[in-house]
């Protein structure tokens, strides 16, 4: 079992490499959902996220999260073939919390480095948290 530590890290590479290792046969939990960074400038991020809330309902049509936890299990179901026995195992060894739960406090995180933010001068992000509020959650 895989415990990462989502903090200050890119949601997209963050779901590359938890995608991988889920296709690997690992069970994969990601922690601090809401920390996980989004790049882009703030703008083009609130429009984009929102655009793609508006385009459907939970009724009908694609329907897109609120929540950070949920929009970044969205990202990695993105990248697994999850319409293939296969993809299906795969996303269901997948657990993503907001904070920190009472089972996994005091257990070594990892962070991966090819999910880590190559320049530390990029101030053009935003967190996971802060877009999850602008689209309407409570978490």
């Amino acid at each position: 079992m895989i415990v990462v530590d989502a903090t200050g890290l890119v949601m997209g590479r963050l779901a590359s490499v938890t995608a991988k290792s889920l296709l690997a046969g690992e069970e994969v939990k990601i922690v601090n959902a809401e920390k996980a960074i989004v790049t882009g400038r703030r703008e083009f991020v609130f429009s984009d996220y929102g655009r793609m809330r508006e385009r459907g309902h939970k009724e009908r049509g694609p329907y897109f999260p609120r929540r950070p936890d949920m929009i970044l299990k969205r990202t990695v179901r993105g990248m697994l073939p999850y319409k293939m026995r296969r993809g299906r195992d795969a996303f269901s060894r997948l657990r993503i919390y907001v904070g920190i739960p009472r089972e996994l406090k005091g257990m070594q995180f990892e962070q991966p480095e090819g999910a880590k933010m190559r320049t530390a001068s990029n101030n053009k992000y935003i967190e996971l948290g802060t877009l999850s509020k602008r689209l309407g959650a409570n978490f």
